[in-house]
């Protein structure tokens, strides 16, 4: 792309434009740097700061070198950082001053350098060679560590061409490719690339793979680089940058924007925006009632993936959700539902999500858990994350949530995201998340922690009537906690493993 289209604006911020030429060389100063420090192909390097343009340096710079860039969440404390540290066995660390501290403060015997950002990092990129590196492979790897909502973070190992052909690809609408100078030629035929805005940080995936994709197409991609979310400088950068598709992870996203919106609807010109994506949580009917008013005639366009599948399904959303208590996905034939024998289930039945095609080598470290997600089946090879779904008379696919999460009550199963979806409903509900937690009769029974809306007084008794006219009672909540704020991670998701230890702790 720095050939073909040099002078196009790669990454925008809300300080200025950077060119696919000026990202390239910068890149290339710090791949050639880390050679020189002694980095080898393949080993690990963490990247450990909020956005900036740096972190876009070290995403390119690590895999010019053949290196691995590791995404490091800097929302963490000791113990989770040694964990991610010590499991990914990086050699070397790219890190914002914030944080130089605490990464100090850790036992790594692998670690053999730590690069800190600001003056010390200007300076090495000043002093690098601008010469390209050579010998890439489309076998070098990528690796992912995933968020850790139900355990500890784990490290998703792909090879790079898989990763662009799984996850990258869909500015493209999945269109096939035969090598990347192809890609070039149509990016440099592209007459109005578009611009791409990621609401999340670069330290997760969706955001990571939001950036692949802009580039793939020879488009910008839209950096919000203030370390706090923002809605109004999310809405800043929009007008700015002039962004066409803004993409929410979630609820904890996508209402704030939208109120920000309502609230003051003639502050910002958002006019170029044509879309809104969401992927990594899923939105409530209710903030998708708000994005509809505060941004009339614009899609909506729903994703599903995960950090072991890639992009697995997509769907436009028209509006009407016809009573659908769970998100429901258009899906390709390399898309499956198993059942527990790993046998295709018929339509109407629930079972475990499967993808075959381009899918990762398997987790970093943990070959046990690899060859439980990662099966082959008939002959084919098939990544089995855990999430639960249901196959549809038409070919979609209802996706239910994380089996993990998945609460056994009474000898029914219950799908907490199903119930969550159905608590958002209600207009007093801000957020909620629902657990499964002891019961001497029922084995586990249904929790809710809810966060009601400022100044709102609905009860216990509200909510569950609301619940037991949409969906069955026993997957109403039989307990329900109002909480102040309901547990998520730094990018958005529910953490179950918080929230099952806040609902243990405010139990009788």
């Amino acid at each position: 792309m720095a050939d073909a289209v040099p002078d196009r604006p790669a990454v925008r911020t809300i300080e200025r434009d950077w060119t696919f030429a000026e990202i390239d060389e910068r890149s290339t100063r710090l791949a050639n740097h880390l050679v020189t420090l002694g980095v080898r192909p393949g080993e690990h390097v963490a990247v450990h700061s909020p956005n900036r343009i740096e972190w876009v340096d070290a995403f390119y710079g690590c895999l010019k070198a053949r290196a691995v860039p590791i995404n490091i969440n800097y929302k963490y404390l000791h113990d989770e950082l040694a964990h991610l540290y010590r499991d990914s066995g990086a050699v070397a660390a790219i890190v914002a001053p914030a944080y130089v501290d605490l990464v100090r403060g850790l036992d790594l015997p692998d670690l053999r350098e730590v690069l800190v950002l600001g003056e010390e990092y200007d300076a090495t990129l000043a002093a690098a060679s601008t010469e390209r590196l050579t010998g890439r492979s489309a076998d070098d790897r990528y690796v992912l560590y995933t968020g850790g909502t139900t355990g500890s973070p784990k490290g998703v190992v792909w090879r790079q061409e898989d990763v662009m052909r799984a996850a990258l690809n869909q500015s493209r609408f999945g269109a096939p490719f035969d090598s990347v100078e192809q890609l070039a030629t149509e990016a440099a035929a592209a007459e109005n690339p578009l611009v791409l805005l990621a609401c999340g940080p670069m330290m997760h995936g969706g955001s990571q793979w939001i950036l692949g994709n802009a580039h793939m197409g020879g488009a910008a991609v839209g950096l919000f680089t203030d370390p706090n979310f923002s809605a109004e400088g999310i809405l800043d950068l929009v007008e700015k940058a002039k962004v066409n598709s803004l993409t929410f992870l979630g609820d904890a996203m996508g209402r704030p924007v939208a109120e920000a919106i309502l609230a003051e609807p003639t502050r910002w010109d958002l006019s170029s925006l044509v879309a809104v994506s969401n992927g990594a949580a899923p939105l409530s009917e209710g903030v998708r009632e708000e994005i509809r008013r505060a941004l009339p005639d614009r899609f909506i366009l729903d994703s599903y993936g995960s950090s072991e599948s890639g992009a697995t399904g997509a769907r436009v959303d028209d509006g009407s959700s016809n009573g659908e208590t769970a998100p429901r996905f258009d899906v390709s034939d390399q898309v499956e539902v198993f059942d527990e024998s790993f046998a295709p289930c018929a339509p109407g039945a629930v079972g475990m999500l499967g993808r075959s095609g381009p899918v990762p080598l398997g987790y970093h470290n943990d070959p046990v858990k690899s060859a439980a997600t990662f099966r082959e089946i008939g002959g084919v090879r098939w990544a089995i994350p855990g999430d639960m779904a249901r196959r549809e008379d038409d070919g979609t696919v209802t996706v239910l949530g994380r089996g993990s999460v998945c609460i056994n009550t009474g000898g029914e199963k219950v799908h907490p995201e199903e119930v969550e979806a159905v608590l958002l409903r209600h207009d007093e509900v801000f957020d909620a998340v629902v657990v499964g937690t002891p019961h001497e009769r029922w084995g586990q029974q249904v929790t809710a922690l809810v966060q009601r809306r400022d100044g709102s007084s609905v009860t216990e008794d509200d909510l569950r009537e609301h619940c037991h006219a949409l969906i069955a009672n026993y997957k109403a909540p039989k307990a329900i906690l109002f909480v102040d704020e309901v547990p998520r991670t730094p990018v958005s998701k529910v953490d179950y493993r918080a929230s099952s230890e806040l609902a243990a702790s405010l139990l009788p």
